[in-house]
């Protein structure tokens, strides 16, 4: 069985390919409703939590573990492996640090759902990102790849505190940069762990698409709800979303959204659903495991190659 490190997982596949690996199940006719749940389980100290899945004559599994909140021990929030297996033998194949594959995953979901939308701006595309984390700059880095030759892209970063050595424009959270950057904004990503808002419909576009990618439960959002007033919203699959979309479910029970509204990211993708470009979009995203199956697949075969 091989071992694939952050480093090499990170070099092998590019972030565009990550996108079209999260693409191609979709159009081939996958339906994520089928996908088995994330699963947690309680530990003494902080959870585990297993995702597992099948795909394209493939089964693996994420393993991940979560420090509690107020976790005093200096290690990562989030630490685990991927196990990737054959689909018929159920033998272990390769293992792939978690931490790569959710850096390549997470991102090229968000952007995969938009991606038609973006390519088919006519003017540069300016970019607002809440979270200087690996997230926010691989939302960043996979942005850049999926519209580089088409589209002049810039970034800004908006955080409380400037990264050292951080090489993109950044404005500090409340900001009049900061809410400078996001009025221009065409896109804007949250990608941060705040558990309550950090976007207003202030100063946003009344077309901007924003993705949000942080909050992962029913009772944390990053997004106002006023946001999702009038908004095309898009989730993953609406099951998960109302397992774990406080973005969105929130929004419900404030009364401006209703569920039947809500929009699955592979009718989007499919054609089935046309986003309108005049309309705000609002896609939320909370990861599901079969994404980051066809993203270790994806990355197994270009190991291959």
């Amino acid at each position: 069985m091989r071992y694939v490190d952050y480093n090499e997982a990170m070099a092998t596949l590019s972030p565009a390919a990550a996108v079209e690996a999260i693409r191609t199940p979709l159009l081939a006719g996958f339906d994520p409703a089928s996908d088995p749940h994330r699963e947690k389980v309680a530990l003494p100290h902080g959870e585990m939590h297993l995702l597992p899945s099948a795909l394209g004559g493939a089964v693996g599994v994420k393993v991940l573990g979560i420090q509690p909140a107020g976790s005093d021990v200096d290690v990562p929030l989030v630490q685990g492996s991927y196990l990737l297996m054959g689909g018929r033998t159920l033998s272990p194949q390769m293992l792939i640090d978690a931490a790569a594959l959710t850096t390549l995953r997470t991102p090229a979901v968000a952007v995969a759902g938009v991606v038609e939308l973006l390519r088919a701006m006519s003017e540069p595309l300016e970019v607002a990102i809440f979270g200087t984390g690996a997230q926010g700059r691989g939302h960043a880095a996979t942005i850049a790849d999926v519209l580089d030759g088409v589209r002049e892209v810039s970034f800004t970063f908006i955080s409380r505190h400037r990264p050292e050595t951080f090489p993109y424009e950044w404005a500090e959270s409340g900001s009049a940069a900061a809410d400078a950057a996001v009025s221009k904004a065409g896109l804007v990503v949250t990608a941060t762990s705040s558990p309550e808002p950090i976007l207003s419909v202030d100063h946003l576009r009344d077309d901007a698409i924003i993705l949000a990618v942080g909050a992962h439960t029913t009772d944390t959002r990053e997004l106002d709800h006023a946001i999702l007033s009038g908004a095309h919203v898009v989730v993953e699959d609406v099951d998960a979303a109302q397992r774990e979309a406080g973005d969105v479910s929130i929004a419900v029970e404030k009364g401006v959204l209703a569920w039947d509204d809500v929009v699955s990211m592979s009718d989007v993708v499919r054609g089935e659903v046309a986003l309108d470009p005049g309309r705000r979009v609002v896609f939320k995203t909370v990861g599901m495991p079969w994404e980051d199956l066809a993203v270790a697949q994806a990355l197994a075969k270009a190991l291959d190659r």
